[in-house]
């Protein structure tokens, strides 16, 4: 029985290999990739500057406005927009309002940046002075923003705040209750394209708002908003409770810090939603190390380049200690380097499966950044024969989100694609590897020493023949 067995198992492998239109030899190579310490300009992460339109029923040039506000700001793919509505507090925008306000859109969309939107009506710290005295305002001012906030032609990443409180900081407001801080987040999930991230101030807020005290990964998928629920902090790295973004309680006289807690808790939500800020108030909290530290254990994705200057002036004027192509570099560019994801490619394997006839491509990559990618990206190889001047082009299986970054930069993740041999030519292919952002449309830049090319990375060749 044995025997009949494993002779018919030859005879069907023999008869699979017979019905192969290319039984010829593959010779296959792989390149080595190193990991450079280079700039890259990718898409939803790194430092931003900070830009403020109050509205008004004046007309506007803002397309010229913009461009002359943004004119020296070449450097960054992300801006935090602050737009204050303080002149419409006590009813409803006004129709030259609201089209002012797409007018601003439409010219911040010319300058291949995305959006980091905070909408507000106080930007002195004297928000009694100007926040709307009914919630229902607010939330009507929410309804007429929902053609802005659902064109999807505006590059917007994420909406900061509720509206609310000093700054746009949801403190100071009489609008800070569980149950009208649920309205206006279920209001403003309503209105906004379900792409577009939310953000609120603080962890506890955020566990307030979704009603969740222990988050997991599935529970983040499941639940209606809170896997597109993010933080900022403007407080960040500022003392040992981020200036009040953690509560210190006392207990039997004992001071009790919870930023322990609060950074654990980061870690686990902010690898499905982003998390950035602005750091402030030089102190131990961040010196280079601690910043460091703190910056990867919260997986910190965007940080303000214009505040606290002082605490960006002690970072460039640390010198990075780590072994590797960091070494020397100074604070501030480390930092910048590693905001958001970093990605980079480990290593190539190629492989001729012999019994299905596929060429088994796999790509080993890393996330050496503080954050993953929050938008599964298009990854896919190219397969070009010089030649001929022709190319193909095929997806590969895997999804880079999973490498979360930060603490667990040392994660890995292969990603795999299967080319049938029988559709390629007896020829010489060079092999390309590229990653496109969904949002931009953009490749996305990795961290090796390699250049990126017309169609991505090359990672190898491989070239059919005859015997």
């Amino acid at each position: 029985m044995l025997v009949l067995f494993v002779g018919m198992i030859m005879i069907l492998s023999l008869s699979m290999l017979m019905f192969h239109k290319y039984r010829g030899n593959i010779r296959m190579e792989s390149y080595l990739f190193t990991e450079s310490s280079r700039e890259l300009k990718n898409p939803g992460r790194g430092f931003y500057q900070l830009y403020r339109f109050m509205i008004t029923d004046e007309q506007v040039n803002y397309w010229k406005l913009v461009q002359e506000l943004y004119r020296t700001d070449k450097d960054t793919s992300l801006t935090l927009v602050e737009i204050n509505l303080q002149n419409y507090r006590d009813g409803e925008i006004s129709k030259q309002g609201i089209e002012n306000i797409q007018s601003l859109f439409q010219s911040l969309g010319d300058l291949n940046k995305q959006l980091i939107v905070r909408f507000m009506y106080d930007w002195d710290g004297e928000n009694d002075k100007y926040e709307p005295e009914t919630i229902e305002i607010i939330l009507r001012h929410m309804e007429q923003l929902k053609p802005v906030l659902q064109d999807t032609d505006n590059p917007i990443f994420i909406i900061q705040g509720l509206f609310i409180g000093n700054w746009g900081e949801m403190n100071g407001t009489k609008y800070f209750g569980d149950v009208q801080m649920q309205q206006l987040i279920e209001q403003l999930d309503c209105v906004t394209d379900p792409n577009i991230f939310l953000a609120v101030r603080t962890p506890e807020q955020w566990r307030r708002i979704t009603g969740m005290q222990e988050i997991s990964q599935q529970a983040l998928e499941e639940h209606a908003f809170a896997g597109r629920l993010s933080l900022y902090n403007d407080g960040m790295l500022g003392s040992e409770s981020d200036y009040g973004t953690y509560r210190i309680q006392e207990i039997a006289g004992e001071k009790i810090s919870e930023r322990t807690e609060e950074l654990q808790f980061q870690g686990e939500l902010c690898k499905k939603v982003p998390n950035g800020g602005e750091v402030i108030q030089d102190n131990q909290y961040n010196d280079f190390d601690n910043a460091v530290t703190d910056l990867a254990a919260m997986h910190v994705t965007y940080l303000n380049s214009g505040h606290d200057q002082a605490v960006l002036d002690k970072w460039k004027n640390v010198k990075v200690k780590v072994k590797g192509c960091y070494r020397g570099m100074d604070g501030y560019t480390y930092i910048e380097r590693h905001l958001g994801y970093r990605l980079l490619i480990q290593e190539v394997a190629f492989h001729h499966n012999t019994f299905s006839d596929f060429l088994e491509v796999g790509v080993t990559m890393k996330n050496v950044g503080f954050a993953p990618l929050y938008a599964k990206p298009e990854v896919g190889i190219v397969l070009y024969d010089e030649e001929q001047g022709t190319y193909l082009t095929y997806a590969m299986k895997g999804d880079l989100r999973k490498l979360a970054g930060g603490n667990e930069a040392e994660e890995h993740l292969t990603l795999t694609s299967d080319i049938p041999v029988d559709i390629l030519l007896k020829t010489k292919y060079e092999v390309y590897f590229f990653i496109t952002d969904s949002k931009t449309g953009g490749r996305i830049l990795l961290a090796n020493e390699q250049e990126a090319e017309e169609y991505g990375y090359c990672i190898g060749s491989i070239e059919l023949y005859d015997h």
